[in-house]
């Protein structure tokens, strides 16, 4: 029986370009999604075998979106396929549960030896994006998660959140789910033990991820 694959990923030109990239014989592409939220539910409806999914995506985030697939389809495989290469988000991935991490900027057959990993049951991070995971999981080493705390996503909100937007305003810029930019903002604060905007506000300028 072929691998059954959901497929998520904002853009419609790179969904139907990996489909065309796997293998018929290998792989069976049974549902296509354009957004987090999406993914989630046909992963619940598919349960499919692999997932492979974006992590910029509107609506719900990948790492969001890896964290509920796991909850409702835990037998599914999930890879990520994009841009983020911080080290925030590489190591949120790891600990969301992922089987693989690779980058856009990557080779097809990158992706194709992360896929078959996968589906062997192995965890396969792209050798770029490596050192975070080698530090904090192998070497016990802290500084490279303390020192740039907020994913590429929360950093984006917070800046909304510094130039005085409501969350309704940054879900609707960021085109994501007002639950969503409410559960970035909760996870922020968590992080950063901040409870109140007026500190939050203070963190960004601090940080230079907005000017005063």
């Amino acid at each position: 029986m072929p691998v059954s694959v959901l497929l998520a990923d904002d853009h419609v030109i790179l969904r139907e370009a990996i489909g065309h990239l796997l293998d018929p014989g290998i792989y069976h592409v049974v549902a296509r999604a354009e957004n987090g939220l999406e993914a989630v539910k046909l992963a619940a409806e598919h349960q499919p075998d692999l997932a492979l999914l974006d992590v910029l995506m509107p609506e719900m985030d990948g790492l969001e979106a890896t964290r509920e697939i796991r909850r409702v389809s835990p037998k599914t495989r999930i890879v990520l396929l994009t841009v983020q290469d911080d080290d925030r988000t590489v190591l949120e991935a790891v600990k969301a549960g992922i089987s693989g991490y690779v980058l856009k900027s990557e080779a097809p057959r990158d992706l194709m030896r992360t896929l078959e990993d996968a589906m062997a049951g192995g965890v396969n991070i792209s050798s770029r994006v490596m050192r975070p995971v080698v530090e904090t999981f192998v070497l016990g080493r802290n500084h490279a998660r303390e020192s740039d705390p907020l994913t590429a996503r929360e950093k984006e909100v917070l800046r909304l959140i510094a130039d005085g937007k409501t969350t309704k305003e940054v879900a609707s810029q960021l085109n994501i789910s007002v639950k969503t930019a409410e559960s970035h903002r909760a996870r922020m604060m968590e992080k950063l033990d901040i409870h109140e905007t007026a500190t939050l506000v203070r963190y960004a300028i601090r940080t230079g991820l907005v000017q005063a």
